[in-house]
């Protein structure tokens, strides 16, 4: 019996050092990704800045699995009917997987955006945008997408600017009226007041329609200039799955024995609730998508009736969200909005807690002091 695990972010990772606890050992697991390290994706926008965190927030797979079989190629795409996935070499046969390829940045089809913006989903685009930064010595700059992706992003490239020296603008454009949409109120006006602190044009109730090399377009008509554009402006799924997320129900299955985790899905949990793409929803669903695998792989193998066994569901419920701007940060942890040292510490805790929880602790302790 083969199991695979495709994607070695944070729903991957989790997933298959899960299955390599559970799963008997006649049973082969495979882990296919087109990098050999795991990515902190949320500490990502850091290398804006600070090019040396790379070391600190991507760890080699090699430390992080024990006895998964490691492939490190390109997911091209997958047929969950027939169980096989086709990869930049050849093709595998799996009876169960979990497919945690994570999403892919959406341009929507805005005239020039892809060919004129740069992304932030891996750690190409960070060096990227520093790169942009500096080679224009700050100038202007805006940032598409106001969610909290986009606020950290401006946050960190206007700290950067600041920090060489440059006379940069930099902007923030979000269609919805306010920043981090979908947030309670009062998350939303505190880091709306930190984004002005921090001296970053924030444009809510705008919508880009547009760009060129060196002009954004609004639909209000105006038309912003651009020596670099960044663009956070959505999500869509992988291209192994013909760019979409794919809708599952609470207990991740999809076809057959596959099942879909983290961005690249949308889950409908226990509650009929949908689910937010992050990070701490990646990690949780990966659990119940492993145990739920485990369960169907044991009751194949012991021969059990003919009917299956209860699925575990997955039930959304977060503890709070942190989003840094530059050196600041604001989280929300219950009902209560956290600003200043307390939030730089809730942030620093969470980068942290996952490193350790994948036995990098040393890149765990190095965080902190990064961060603090």
């Amino acid at each position: 019996m083969h199991v695979a695990v495709f994607g070695a972010g944070y729903a991957g990772l989790t997933a298959v050092r899960r299955l390599e606890r559970a799963l008997p050992d006649s049973v082969e697991l495979t882990l296919v990704t087109d990098e050999p390290y795991h990515l902190v994706q949320h500490e990502l926008h850091r290398v804006i800045r600070r090019p040396d965190v790379t070391e600190t927030i991507c760890v080699p797979l090699e430390n992080l699995t024990s006895r998964a079989t490691r492939r490190i190629e390109r997911v091209e795409s997958i047929d969950p009917v027939s169980g096989t996935a086709t990869l930049t070499n050849g093709t595998i046969e799996y009876d169960y997987a979990a497919v945690c390829l994570g999403a892919e940045t959406d341009f929507h089809g805005l005239d020039g955006v892809r060919e004129h913006a740069i992304p932030l989903k891996r750690l190409e685009h960070a060096e990227r945008i520093r790169a942009a930064v500096r080679a224009a010595e700050g100038s202007d700059i805006v940032v598409g997408g106001g969610g909290l992706s986009g606020v950290q992003v401006a946050g960190e490239i206007a700290a950067l600017a600041s920090e060489e020296g440059y006379d940069a603008t930099v902007r923030l454009v979000e269609r919805n009226d306010s920043v981090a949409p979908g947030f309670e109120p009062a998350f939303q006006r505190a880091i709306r007041e930190t984004l002005d602190e921090h001296g970053i044009d924030v444009r809510t109730g705008v919508g880009v329609t547009g760009a060129s090399e060196n002009r954004v377009e609004l639909d209000t008509g105006e038309s912003l200039p651009s020596e670099t554009l960044v663009w956070t402006g959505g999500i869509r799924g992988p291209d192994a799955l013909a760019g979409e997320r794919v809708a599952t129900r609470e207990t991740l299955r999809g076809e057959n024995g596959t099942f879909y985790v983290g961005d690249s899905a949308r889950v409908t949990d226990a509650t009929g609730a949908a689910v937010p793409a992050s990070a701490q929803t990646a990690l949780r669903e990966a659990n119940v998508a492993a145990d739920n695998i485990a369960a169907l792989v044991e009751h194949e193998l012991t021969g059990g009736s003919s009917f299956e066994p209860s699925l575990d569901r997955y039930g959304f419920d977060s503890p709070g969200w942190v989003v840094s701007v530059g050196d600041d940060a604001v989280a929300q942890v219950g009902p209560t909005v956290l600003r200043g040292q307390a939030a730089r510490a809730a942030k620093a805790g969470i980068g942290a807690a996952h490193l350790s929880s994948i036995g990098a602790i040393t890149n765990a302790s190095t965080l902190v002091r990064e961060e603090l």
